[in-house]
């Protein structure tokens, strides 16, 4: 039969056989390498007591995620988001249809569940009212209003690549919504998208520092000059990781972020845990002031809230300055809030949750008189137009979001922000991976989460009589209790007396 065959046929037959030898023979012998090495070493006792098939493990642990993700997670299971919140913001980024069959798959029995109180006279289409105006910094010389209810949280470029802010920004501009800059500095693609920024001032000051990483009034004034950039935000602590700085691995410091935050190429950038200036209410009140002068335009602070005492001597001393020296706003951020890198002990233990810290803090600032003068921006996991109405209905002014920001341009939760491999490019600054990311499709889907979620708070709101989202009010909902009965929010979260 072999005769049969051509000459060169049996030549390759030949070839290839040694070849095949030959590869059977480098696998044989790395194995025996591998087997020498893992049994001579003793830092890792599965590898020492299971030679070569004990490094399959490692490799088990990154598939598990994925496997996890997409095939025994039930819908509403996985963390930090579930499926069905995920699916939410992807139907309504690509401005599909949002509706389901049969019936819901949400657990109404759980404690701590929000049930909305649905009207028997549910505002008619004709009544419906547009969003209000509110005025933040009315004492500022460039007061900022908006209609805007959900806006884009800070996501430093740095954090976050090229072409995401692009797309962010054009998107944030088409839907009539703001963006925050993170605590990364103002990029050239935040201003090119043409939105509103709200630049944030974190503590290592990017953007804003002089040589020595203190605060630069001449800079100030250059960020300030930019008519996009229309408040200014002082970063106290972020819900990932309160009493932790950023965290900036050095693979993803370029030259161009470098220059941007006035730090060396490719070194960590780690800011501080804290301003090292601000030590106290007046301290943080006196910093406020000094950069509303300097800008003339609105100027809040972003927090955890966790000891809360503080609050009390803020809004305190406030009302000993007089009410024009008070933040314009305060942003409060949920201790399930998220980051791109930020220790596991601080992201898992530390801080309170949004559902326990807005009304807390909305409530201080009724007592103290200043509910009114003060505006409320809140964030943390804020992704679906049920928990943006609720933040609604326990008083806060505006919510913001990153990462259902992020679901809109692609993000597929594959845990890899605080790496330079995000497969969607959103994260990374790896140009190959960053191709995937069109800024000009993905703008149009971040215009479509901002204005699918208004409308369907506003069906929320309807559903429960008022004629738009800011009139929602704490009876309009409800919370499931340890008992298995729900209580209206007002009887949870009482009305404080006013001083």
């Amino acid at each position: 039969m072999m005769a049969e065959l051509p000459v060169f046929v049996i030549k390759f037959l030949e070839i290839a056989a040694l070849f095949f030898i030959f590869l059977l023979g480098i696998l044989v012998l790395s194995i025996i390498v591998l087997y020498v090495i893992d049994k001579s070493q003793t830092a890792h006792a599965v590898r020492h007591n299971f030679p070569v098939i004990g490094r399959f493990r490692y490799f088990f642990e990154e598939l598990g995620e994925f496997f996890r993700q997409y095939f025994f997670a039930m819908d509403r299971e996985e963390l930090p988001f579930n499926r069905a919140e995920r699916s939410w913001v992807y139907r309504a980024a690509k401005d599909l249809d949002n509706t389901i069959a049969f019936g819901s798959t949400r657990d109404l029995r759980p404690t701590g569940t929000v049930l909305f109180v649905n009207c028997p006279f549910p505002t008619l289409d004709r009544d419906a009212a547009p969003t209000s105006d509110v005025t933040i910094g009315p004492y500022c010389s460039h007061p900022y209003t908006t209609d805007s209810i959900f806006n884009i949280s800070g996501m430093s470029y740095g954090a976050i690549s090229k072409p995401a802010v692009l797309a962010l920004s054009n998107g944030a501009r088409m839907a009539g919504c703001w963006m925050n800059t993170g605590e990364g500095g103002l990029s050239p693609y935040h201003l090119e998208g043409g939105a509103d920024i709200v630049f944030q001032i974190g503590t290592a000051k990017y953007g804003v520092r002089d040589e020595q990483g203190n605060l630069s009034d001449e800079k100030l004034r250059e960020v300030a000059a930019h008519e996009q950039v229309k408040m200014f935000e002082l970063k106290l602590s972020q819900g990932a990781k309160p009493g932790k700085g950023g965290i900036l691995p050095g693979e993803k410091v370029t030259r161009e972020i470098s220059e941007i935050r006035g730090i060396p190429i490719g070194s960590d950038s780690i800011s501080p845990n804290r301003h090292p200036e601000i030590d106290s209410a007046d301290d943080l009140l006196d910093v406020i002031e000094h950069i509303r002068k300097v800008t003339g335009k609105p100027v809040g602070f972003k927090a955890v809230i966790g000891a809360y005492g503080w609050m009390d001597n803020l809004l305190e001393a406030v009302n000993k300055r007089g009410i024009e020296n008070a933040p314009d706003f305060i942003t409060i951020d949920s201790a399930d809030g998220g980051t791109g890198a930020a220790p596991m002990s601080l992201m898992d233990y530390m801080g309170l949750p949004i559902e326990e810290s807005l009304p807390l803090v909305i409530d201080r600032l009724k007592m103290h008189g200043l509910r009114d003068r003060i505006k409320v921006i809140t964030s943390g996991k804020l992704i679906t137009p049920a928990e943006v109405a609720w933040a609604f209905a326990v008083g806060a002014d505006f919510a913001v979001s990153a990462r259902g920001f992020m679901f809109s341009l692609g993000c597929i939760q594959a845990l890899q922000c605080n790496k330079n491999t995000c497969p969607t490019g959103i994260t990374t600054h790896n140009k190959k991976l960053q191709a995937g990311l069109d800024p000009v499709i993905k703008a149009e889907r971040v215009k479509n989460y901002a204005q699918n979620m208004a409308h369907e708070v506003g069906v929320i709101a309807h559903s429960c009589g008022v004629h738009e989202p800011r009139q929602l009010r704490r009876f309009h909902a409800r919370m499931v209790r340890p008992d298995g009965r729900s209580i209206p929010l007002d009887e949870l979260y009482p009305e404080p007396e006013t001083t």
